[in-house]
């Protein structure tokens, strides 16, 4: 009986030291959303724990092998991850200087999966059909049209995301107003306006203004199918 207490207290006391070392605030807004962002199971938990030693052990650099002792990645994967995470703007690296030593110092900036993460959300928010009373049975195509705006919201989030991709930097309030304009206002097809930015790519002159000149362009000449873009962006560079 007191080798089955005995064992019952190691238990316990290895419980409390856990229980002791404390815990991190998790963002909800992380864990609903990542999947929309298309970061694996792998990529959010190395966010968790770059997460984890900012908050509990105020590092905010840890090493590969350092996050890796903590995972079950290799050195190398958990680099080649991060560089991933760095490349597609979920993750920046300050650099800044000690005020007391004058030391330069790095550390991890999540400022950029942050901003993806509230702008696929406030995108859905504001696509949201408004919430109806609740009736028995819906009619076919009103189940449709739902999944049409749906999937009209999740579009336009994508193309947010990946005009930051392309311009490698967060969009500006006043960038994300222009582009909610191409879409609201003007009315351009959201697949329209993802070519256009491919348009722009491909000539080497990412800037809205030569993006906003290719959709008046395509309006004034009516192209208004990504079919129509791709053929008359052939026929414009083989006129040259």
């Amino acid at each position: 009986m007191s080798k089955v207490m005995d064992q019952w207290k190691e238990l316990r006391e290895g419980m409390l030291v856990g229980l002791r070392s404390g815990s991190i605030a998790v963002p909800m807004l992380l864990l609903s959303g990542y999947a929309k962002l298309d970061l694996s199971e792998a990529e959010a938990m190395l966010i968790l724990q770059l997460i984890g030693f900012r908050e509990r052990e105020h590092n905010d650099f840890p090493t590969p092998d350092e996050l890796a002792d903590r995972m079950s990645l290799t050195e190398e994967k958990v680099s080649s991850t991060l560089q991933k995470l760095m490349k597609e703007g979920f993750v920046g690296i300050d650099e800044s200087t000690d005020s007391m030593t004058g030391m330069r110092y790095e550390r991890y900036n999540l400022d950029g999966l942050w901003n993806q993460l509230a702008m696929v959300i406030a995108m859905e928010t504001r696509q949201e059909p408004e919430k109806a009373e609740p009736a028995i049975k819906s009619p076919a195509p009103e189940a449709i049209a739902v999944a049409k705006k749906t999937d009209r919201a999740k579009q336009e989030g994508n193309i947010f995301l990946l005009f930051e991709r392309e311009f490698a930097r967060p969009l500006t309030p006043m960038e994300m107003e222009t582009i909610s304009g191409w879409l609201d206002q003007d009315r351009y097809p959201v697949e329209l306006v993802n070519m256009a930015l491919k348009e722009a790519v491909f000539a080497g002159k990412i800037h809205f203004r030569y993006i906003d000149r290719i959709l008046l362009e395509w309006k004034r000449n009516k192209v208004f199918t990504p079919e129509a873009a791709k053929e008359y962006a052939q026929r414009f560079r083989g006129g040259r």
